[in-house]
């Protein structure tokens, strides 16, 4: 006997975002193991789950009435995904991005790392300024940001250099929001300002590298 999943164009339309969700969720997952088992190089690695990361936001903010809670939503599917989890609602980067090293560079990439970081910092305290707070606009602002400061290194950064916390703490944030929703005036100060004494830090810390 078939069994009719859907009495409407409307109900059709949100079994195929669930079952878009659950595909999204359960390729993440996979991605994951398999990178860890070195089963994907890391430029496919990075440039998927860049991928899949822009698509769960995109898609779970269009279904944020119907599943407010996207943990609630794999334990009704009895989905087996920390991993997937994690890097959707928690890190919001890929790894590559988190754990980037680049202890070896020479003193020229070092420099254009550095100038990149510079770039990322006044990019995203200007677009506050100009009152660019929707998630979807300070996200990916923040990921470009957090990715450059990764890729310096211990080199030139301490290894617990707080602006690096700071800024994944604030894409941790995003991550839980809708696509469309905005930062409050208090979270756009605090964001700037977190921005503002990460970067003066920054500035600080590369005069001990160049001595």
């Amino acid at each position: 006997m078939e069994v009719k999943l859907w009495n409407d164009k409307r109900e059709r339309e949100m079994c195929d975002s669930f079952a878009d969700l659950y595909a999204i969720i359960k390729t993440t997952e996979k991605l994951e193991k398999a990178y860890v088992r070195d089963l994907v190089s890391t430029s496919d690695y990075e440039s998927e789950c860049l991928k899949l990361i822009a698509q769960f936001k995109t898609l779970s903010s269009s279904l944020r009435d119907a599943v407010p809670s996207i943990e609630r939503f794999v334990e009704a599917y009895r989905m087996d995904c920390p991993a997937a989890l994690n890097r959707l609602l928690v890190s919001g980067v890929p790894a590559t991005v988190e754990h980037r090293t680049s202890s070896s560079a020479s003193a020229a990439s070092s420099a254009a790392a550095v100038a990149e970081c510079v770039q990322h910092f006044i990019t995203a305290m200007d677009s506050l300024k100009l009152n660019m707070v929707a998630v979807d606009q300070v996200h990916p602002l923040l990921a470009d940001l957090s990715a450059s400061l990764a890729k310096l290194g211990t080199g030139i950064l301490p290894l617990e250099f707080e602006g690096k916390a700071k800024v994944r703490e604030w894409i941790t944030r995003l991550s839980k929001m809708g696509a469309a929703d905005e930062l409050t005036e208090q979270q756009a100060r605090q964001l700037h300002f977190d921005l503002e004494s990460s970067y003066n830090a920054f500035m600080v810390a590369l005069p001990n590298v160049r001595s």
